[in-house]
């Protein structure tokens, strides 16, 4: 199989009712005008203020994967993968990237891959392991409401999930796995331990996550290499 660029998901910028971006905004009442002096010394006195803290993303379950708008994200670059990419394989090249903006993950479960893009950007792509006939994956988008970089199953035997990020409150997760071919997961993504490590040191809580069954982004537009 030749890869030349991805065959991925539909990924961007969702239109969520359940994540708000709250922009914090001061309100300052005054009666009366003080003097320059005394708002000089209360200035002074006064610690800076906290920063706002971020809201946490709203817990889906695997059932409630949210609809993604189809032009959100509009690909720049993909990433030129020559020759066979088998189970087990991954590619990262941030060469090129910026070194800032939205990151967003795609996932096509019948093509078996996985990218990461950053401003539009693929910066990765991976063979992943999905779940299996009777514990599917889950369709739609997702926010990373948890991320746990030494991470154990509390449900299949206590099994080792490193550079875990949770996507749903019913236990679905990227995570790194043995990723080889005729093996399945219980509905979570696996990816080589390798690849997971450095996702989840480019993503953070509220990044999306969009998985899909065949559907493919538009990169005809789109730099290779």
């Amino acid at each position: 199989m030749k890869r030349f660029g991805p065959t991925l998901a539909i990924g961007g910028v969702v239109a969520l009712t359940a994540l708000v971006v709250a922009v914090s905004i001061d309100r300052q009442a005054f009666e009366g005008k003080a003097a320059p002096e005394t708002a000089a010394a209360d200035n002074a006195a006064s610690p800076p203020a906290p920063p706002p803290v971020p809201a946490k993303p709203a817990e889906l379950r695997s059932d409630q994967g949210m609809t993604v708008d189809p032009n959100a994200l509009r690909v720049k670059r993909v990433l030129k993968i020559d020759g066979p990419f088998r189970h087990g394989d991954f590619a990262w090249d941030e060469k090129g990237a910026p070194t800032t903006g939205r990151v967003i993950v795609t996932v096509d479960l019948r093509a078996q891959t996985l990218s990461v893009f950053r401003d539009g950007y693929e910066i990765g792509a991976a063979v992943i392991l999905y779940g299996a006939t009777d514990k599917p994956s889950p369709k739609g988008a997702f926010p990373i409401t948890q991320k746990i970089a030494d991470y154990y199953s509390r449900t299949y035997d206590n099994a080792p999930m490193p550079f875990a990020q949770r996507l749903t409150s019913d236990g679905v997760f990227i995570h790194g796995s043995d990723v080889q071919w005729g093996r399945g997961t219980h509905g979570c993504i696996g990816v080589p331990k390798a690849f997971a490590e450095k996702l989840f040191g480019v993503t953070k809580v509220g990044d999306l996550v969009v998985i899909t069954d065949g559907k493919m982004l538009d990169v005809s537009k789109a730099q290779v290499g």
